[in-house]
């Protein structure tokens, strides 16, 4: 076997309506809505499958726990054009702008964090 690609990942969090909110306004995701009332975060052809702590769905991770994720998203936006929108919304920047390598090679990044604590590093294969 031979793994191809990701599809979703799950992140446990404190707020989902917060979350939601956070990661629309900063870096432009969608808000979908399956099985009823469960929420995700869609992107691309990959999507983040929320869970509220204490009321995860089954299976789940060993130990879900908010915060405990470290999420590295590409964008094709100028890292300087990333720094202004993350300033605008009043968003800190941890570390940044920093070369990194991703999976396809150098990049430029920057990282802050969600409203869980987890971190997320925002990157560009283009350059600063």
């Amino acid at each position: 076997m031979k793994v191809e690609a990701i599809d979703h990942l799950v992140l446990t969090v404190k707020d989902i309506d917060a979350t939601c909110s956070f990661y629309t306004r900063m870096l432009g995701m969608e808000v979908t809505t399956f099985h009823g009332s469960r929420r995700a975060l869609s992107f691309g052809i990959q999507k983040i499958n929320l869970h509220q702590y204490g009321k995860e769905f089954d299976p789940k991770a060993t130990a879900p726990t908010p915060g405990s994720a470290d999420l590295c998203f590409i964008t094709s936006m100028p890292i300087r054009n990333v720094i202004t929108h993350l300033a605008s919304c009043g968003v800190n920047l941890i570390k940044g702008p920093v070369s990194r390598t991703g999976a396809r090679g150098p990049m430029v990044s920057v990282y802050f964090r969600d409203p869980d604590g987890n971190l997320i590093e925002i990157s560009n294969y283009e350059g600063p």
